[in-house]
């Protein structure tokens, strides 16, 4: 049984008999007097004792429990134990009924198996309870996939496997479900394009071990995630190594310009804790943020302000990031965008039309703009009736770490082809998640950045230098490219 509730020398001084109080010594028969006086805990009615308890939390009515034999048959009492049970446990009427044992006793239970997670269990087993119901009623055979929770000594194991120690809400998390089995669609969402697919599965702890990261550039890395079809894991940093925090979440991107394969960029997707980046992702599943398509979760991301209608037809987009076709070095960020266009049902049927072209107005990071005309929208020229949906998906890459876009489609009406008109897209942004590059190229930057230093001095030549230090632009590239010969990078894991 759980030290809380066993542990009497806890309260070894929860009653303590003063004859002192305030430095002020009292006779013995001014004490005899008082306590005669003084209101017996014994004769006081059980109801107000009852109310003034079930303020308590679990601890401190463990801790009166051993006061004395009046407060220990008080603090029995059922109900302070039922809203304990559910504040902390999660436990239904249902759940009693079921198990046949008074609430205290539950809260026994529980707290022998999980009271190590009692700060995480609530909050995770709410977003595991809130996920199950809603894909319940929407994709219900993606919860066949889920696993029993992984008992305590087979973490412990793990982590004797690994030789690193698993953050704790991480751990509570498998307690509850220990992932889920590796299939298609996976539970952490999917993507889709003409000739791409990605869809990451919740591994399990064993197999999450197995591909645990010792390799230089990611040492001390734990697979999260996992996608058949890319490659692409997130991952979780056990220990402030190598640039990262312990507990971020990120997808590995190597650096395709550098030639150590140990350099590579990180995009975030969790910057604390595990509990967050779970919670965070059920929060946007359960409120219909991620759609569910054809039995799948994607992960578009929709902006309600994203929204313009003209006339009968409204417009609507949503986009997603791919970190899987993106690259840090070089800047490549690769997005999909996917596109509602509705009718309204009130429209009259007179107001029948087809989509004959589309045109975009796209501007970057850097104030660039580039304006794209052409036919029907993705090879299709949809005909839009009163009540009708049609949605398509594109995608985009730009070189700036952000973007947006916006324009119009052309239109005629199915019963007089010279009415044309336009129907306003709005403007959407598609912005990179955040990133880090690696530690291996900001020590090469460094280094260069000295000795470019020397070199444009003695040559006489201008360098400049951006945010963080880094080289944007240099007018004396025949120094720089004699440095390169001539004085490589000194630092051990540079690769200059």
């Amino acid at each position: 049984m759980c030290d809380l509730f066993d542990n009497k020398a806890a309260c070894g001084h929860a009653l303590v008999t003063r004859t002192r109080v305030g430095g002020v010594s009292h006779s013995p028969s001014r004490t005899k007097m008082a306590a005669s006086m003084a209101l017996n805990l014994d004769n006081l009615p059980s109801d107000p004792l009852l109310l003034i308890l079930s303020f308590l939390d679990f601890r401190d009515l463990v801790s009166c429990s051993l006061v004395s034999r009046r407060l220990n048959e008080l603090t029995g009492h059922n109900p302070l134990w039922k809203g304990l049970c559910q504040k902390h446990w999660l436990l239904t009427e249902a759940d009693k009924a079921q198990r046949g044992q008074s609430w205290k006793e539950l809260f026994r239970e529980f707290y022998a198996d999980l009271g190590h997670y009692i700060n995480h269990y609530t909050t995770l087993k709410k977003a595991w309870d809130d996920l199950k119901s809603y894909l319940g009623q929407k994709c219900p055979r993606m919860i066949a996939s889920l696993k029993e929770g992984a008992k305590e000594e087979e973490l412990d194991a793990i982590e004797a496997q690994i030789g690193c120690k698993l953050p704790n809400d991480y751990r509570c998390s498998y307690r509850i479900h220990n992932g889920q089995k590796l299939v298609v669609p996976g539970l952490m969402g999917s993507m889709a394009l003409s000739n791409h697919y990605r869809s990451e599965d919740l591994l399990d702890i064993e197999t999450a071990a197995g591909g645990f990261q010792q390799r230089k550039g990611m040492r001390q890395c734990l697979p999260l995630t996992f996608c058949f079809h890319t490659g692409l894991s997130q991952y979780m940093a056990l220990e402030s190594t190598e640039g990262r925090v312990r507990n971020e979440i990120f997808y590995h991107c190597p650096d395709q310009l550098a030639q150590d394969p140990s350099a590579i960029d990180m995009f975030i997707t969790g910057r604390t804790f595990f509990t967050e980046w779970f919670t965070s992702y059920v929060q946007n599943v359960v409120t219909g943020e991620y759609p569910i398509i054809r039995d799948q979760i994607f992960r578009y991301v929709h902006d309600k302000k994203c929204v313009a209608t003209t006339g009968d037809i409204t417009v609507s987009v949503s986009t997603s990031f791919l970190p899987e076709l993106s690259s840090v070095h070089p800047p490549h960020f690769f997005f999909t965008y996917r596109i509602r266009i509705e009718m309204a049902r009130s429209a009259l049927p007179e107001s029948a039309c087809q989509l004959d072209s589309r045109y975009w107005k796209i501007t970057n990071a850097n104030g660039n703009v580039e304006e794209v005309r052409g036919p029907g929208v993705v090879g299709e020229f949809p005909v839009m009736t009163p009540g009708k949906v049609h949605e398509y998906a594109s995608c985009t890459t730009f070189s700036t770490t952000s973007e947006y876009m916006e324009g119009h489609y052309t239109f005629h009406r199915l019963k007089n082809k010279e009415e044309v008109f336009d129907i306003s897209i709005p403007r959407f942004h598609m912005v990179c998640p955040p990133f880090r590059e690696s530690i291996v190229r900001s020590v090469c930057e460094q280094h260069l950045l000295r000795y470019v230093s020397v070199w444009c001095v003695r040559e006489r030549c201008m360098c400049l230098r951006g945010e963080g230090g880094r080289v944007i632009q240099i007018n004396c590239h025949s120094v720089i490219m004699q440095l390169l010969v001539e004085k490589p990078c000194l630092s051990p894991i540079c690769t200059v």
